[in-house]
């Protein structure tokens, strides 16, 4: 599989293209409205067709390109169902597989950060692309967009951590320069929701954050609920 990890600086959003190298069929998930000549760029040069954005959540930190790259190549604006984005094209839920090529990507919702986040699993390559579910030794905050600490303990022990060891974990954002992971290091070594914590240290950790609202909150949520279509030119 073609596989590139990209970075915006701004919110240390990780994007992901995957491809199939012969077909040329490609997907990008969480792509950022900031890095879309980027994106296109990559494409254009490795001569690939964008058949579908994939989201892992309505984020509240950065815009999504997903309706601009829509309107510029024609692909279809994947977000899970729950998340009752309008403009989306397909919504996803447990149990179903987004394809490019020959290869595929397991759909698994993972609630706790906010209630649509979602899980994507990449068995053919073991890679899992996390979102902001969990990252490298830390996780998503549980205090807005319906977050819950015991909803995403579950989600990961239930869905990630129930995945072979050696998975390369591919998280949302990094704010420490990691790129990847992978399920047994996260297992042992993460802090929050590792090392055998249980659900109430989680909680309590959880609890103690006290963490600023994002800076983008209120412009990036009703944007990114229209797909970014409200995004400015």
């Amino acid at each position: 599989m073609l596989f590139r990890q990209l970075f915006d600086r701004t919110s240390c959003t990780y994007t992901y293209l995957l491809a199939d190298p012969e077909t040329r069929e490609a997907i990008l998930i969480d792509p950022v409205v900031e890095c879309m000549d980027r994106d296109l760029e990559i494409l254009e040069q490795l001569n690939l067709k964008l058949t579908a954005t994939v989201e892992t959540h309505v984020h509240a930190d950065h815009i999504t390109s997903a309706c601009r790259l829509r309107e510029k190549l024609g692909c279809k604006v994947i977000l899970p169902a729950v998340a009752g984005v309008e403009a989306a094209d397909v919504g996803v839920g447990a149990g179903d597989s987004i394809t490019f090529g020959k290869y595929a990507l397991e759909v698994r919702p993972t609630p706790g950060h906010t209630d649509a986040c979602t899980t994507y699993v990449c068995h053919e390559s073991g890679m899992v692309f996390t979102g902001d579910t969990l990252f490298i030794r830390g996780c998503g905050r549980t205090d807005f967009q319906s977050g819950d600490s015991r909803t995403l303990y579950a989600s990961v022990h239930n869905q990630i951590f129930s995945l072979p060891g050696e998975t390369t974990v591919y998280p949302g954002h990094d704010y420490k320069g990691r790129t990847s992971s992978t399920v047994s290091e996260e297992i042992a070594h993460n802090p929050r929701l590792g090392g055998g914590n249980t659900v109430e240290q989680f909680v309590e950790i959880m609890n103690n954050l006290n963490l600023a609202n994002p800076k983008m909150i209120d412009i990036a949520l009703p944007a990114n609920l229209m797909a970014g279509g409200c995004a400015a030119s």
